[in-house]
């Protein structure tokens, strides 16, 4: 009989949680990186704008203080996004860590379930082997009982007849 583990849906069902916790921690950093991108680009924004403040006409300098303020809330907004992305992508993953362990603990727990069975299987078949070398052993031990028997049963006729015949001497 096959080894069946008895745990197996569990196990699985384990497997399937890690599995969509995993996809969790993926899209936790997806968002991450989308953000730091979005950071990226708005300093990207605020330098070009800088640089541009410097070519313009000082008429315009107004304007764009005005949207370099809009630009450094912008980006303390991201950042404040960002920390808040960072701490449930911290989340995800520690959630990930302990379905792990979960999974780690029950895989363990099957590989010992898998042994037992196999050192038990192996015990039966020697158990079985045994008792068949126990009965083959008797079998010839018997078999060698009665050919010595029948030997002295011979021999015991040949010295019957050498008494009753003392001429075949």
């Amino acid at each position: 009989m096959p080894f069946r583990y008895r745990l197996q849906k569990i196990l699985d069902f384990r497997i399937r949680k890690k599995e969509e916790q995993l996809q969790n921690v993926r899209n936790a950093q997806a968002l991450v990186l989308k953000i730091e991108g979005l950071i990226e680009r708005n300093n990207k924004e605020i330098t070009q704008t800088r640089e541009d403040m410097r070519k313009a006409d000082f008429m315009m300098y107004e304007s764009y203080d005005t949207y370099l303020k809009h630009l450094y809330e912008k980006g303390e907004a991201l950042e404040a996004d960002r920390q808040k992305a960072q701490e449930a992508l911290d989340e995800e993953k520690r959630k990930l860590v302990e379905l792990e362990k979960a999974v780690k603990v029950l895989e363990k727990h099957k590989e010992h379930a898998k042994e037992t069975y196999v050192e038990e299987e192996k015990k039966a078949e020697l158990k079985m082997l045994s008792e068949v070398a126990v009965q083959k052993y008797f079998a010839k031990s018997k078999e060698k009982q009665e050919e010595e028997l029948e030997e002295l049963m011979k021999e015991l006729e040949r010295s019957e007849n050498t008494i009753d015949n003392p001429n075949i001497l």
